[in-house]
């Protein structure tokens, strides 16, 4: 009897261990990790070459092994993850963190877009009479300049006297004046990387010199013939097609609002819309018009000198009605500056609805028109404060997200030291030096910034 109660007692003891065990196993909960990426760098796009750095936030009480994937190829097992790519597109980062208990992944969407998508461009004319090439200069957002990109990503030279530069459907224009080299009278690039698409040559021989360019489409280019007016260009079957009554177009910009051109023709504002081939309207001003761009809203700014009768003005103009309000300008100085001269790019630039305006003449003044107070200011003079000046190159250009003043200053014709492209700011309402680039302009053409093509 005692051996049963002794069997019984040790079974008791074996099915409670084993009760006990179950209850153990029962109770134990799974911990995979927690994981997310932590982007040290807080930017979710960047240029080739330029990186993101990630970094690996793991929770997890087991030992944990983590493992970063580019498009689904491993790239590192670190904590910290530096992201950089050549190749433009967008590219999906992963963390997969991994224990014991599990494995649990993070996702991090990143684009990559060409080193010159964003910036400024400064645009070099060369020098004709010596046959040297225009150059394109670029300043990436961060500041930082290289000289001559065109030619570093192309390994050739545009043409002679390089005029104008436009952006349209990622595609960067430039026309020049006398043609020649790799770039021809017309150079087509890749907007983002400038690598080269096509350039036209013979195409142009009949209408050379050719001195500016806008573009409505792929297939509907617009380019100024001196003395013989604008060309509507078709890349696809190589033709140029003039537009009626556009003789005698100023040596200018023109414009693109709603889908037209706007074309500055003596104290005429000149109207093609797409694929005509004549001048669909024009908008008379009072005096000789100096300029004409695009405002941030879609539509038109433009300006005219003063007359007998008439003071300068600057008029807005509506591109779909061609209302026109006009401001009445007052002030000397911006009236001298308003008559215009000898600048192949605009005498007035504009950040919203303020716009500057800058004169060669020295001291160089730069003047300001708030155009919704009709109120216009001097802000100060160019040349306060540099050195080896002698004139101002064409015209000056506000940046339209920082509001800094460009202006190309130059020692001498050609290429020099001290020839600058100078970078102002406006402080309690004056004009005050920033910065400058030396020994990278020759005959500067103009300033260009890649927001404005949006």
């Amino acid at each position: 009897m005692k051996k049963y109660v002794y069997l019984l007692i040790l079974g008791g003891f074996v099915c409670g261990l084993f009760a006990s065990c179950q209850d153990e196993k029962e109770k134990y909960i799974p911990t995979p990790p927690v994981v997310s990426i932590e982007n040290l760098s807080e930017l979710d796009a960047v240029p080739q070459d330029d990186s993101i750095v990630l970094k690996a936030n793991v929770e997890s009480p087991l030992e944990t092994t983590l493992n970063w994937f580019v498009n689904g190829e491993e790239t590192s097992t670190d904590s910290v993850y530096v992201f950089k790519a050549n190749e433009l597109g967008q590219f999906e980062v992963k963390l997969t963190a991994t224990n014991a208990d599990g494995e649990v992944s993070a996702v991090l969407p990143v684009e990559v877009y060409g080193k010159y998508k964003y910036g400024t461009f400064v645009l070099n004319e060369g020098r004709q009479l010596r046959g040297i090439p225009g150059t394109l200069v670029f300043i990436n957002p961060k500041g930082e300049i290289t000289d001559s990109v065109y030619y570093k990503e192309n390994g050739a030279s545009l043409g002679i006297t390089t005029q104008d530069l436009f952006i349209k459907n990622n595609k960067l224009y430039l026309i020049s004046q006398r043609g020649g080299e790799d770039g021809g009278f017309l150079t087509i690039l890749n907007a983002e990387t400038l690598k080269k698409e096509r350039s036209y040559q013979d195409e142009f021989s009949e209408i050379q010199p050719t001195t500016h360019l806008v573009v409505l489409g792929d297939d509907d280019i617009y380019v100024r013939s001196e003395g013989k007016g604008i060309y509507r260009f078709t890349p696809s079957t190589g033709t140029l097609t003039l537009i009626e009554n556009t003789k005698g177009a100023n040596k200018t910009t023109m414009a693109v609002a709603d889908g037209k051109v706007f074309v500055v023709n003596g104290s005429k504002l000149q109207v093609i819309e797409a694929g005509q081939t004549a001048v669909s309207k024009e908008i008379t001003a009072t005096g000789a018009i100096a300029s004409v761009i695009p405002s941030a809203d879609g539509n038109i700014w433009f300006c005219c000198s003063a007359t007998k009768e008439e003071p300068a003005k600057i008029m807005k103009l509506n591109a779909k009605d061609y209302t026109v309000q006009e401001n009445a300008i007052e002030d000397e100085t911006a009236t001298t500056i308003l008559r215009g001269g000898f600048f192949a790019s605009p005498y007035i630039t504009a950040k919203g609805d303020t716009l500057y305006m800058g004169n060669m003449s020295k001291p160089m003044p730069v003047c300001r028109h708030i155009f919704s107070q009709k109120k216009t200011d001097l802000l100060g003079n160019i040349m306060e404060g540099l050195e080896n000046v002698m004139t101002m190159y064409n015209g000056i250009a506000v940046h339209p997200i920082t509001g800094e003043i460009y202006v190309n200053v130059i020692k001498a014709y050609g290429r020099d030291p001290e020839n600058k492209i100078c970078v102002f700011g406006v402080d309690n309402d004056q004009l005050t030096f920033k910065k400058s680039y030396h020994g990278y302009t020759v005959n500067p053409a103009g300033i260009f910034f890649t927001y404005n093509f949006k």
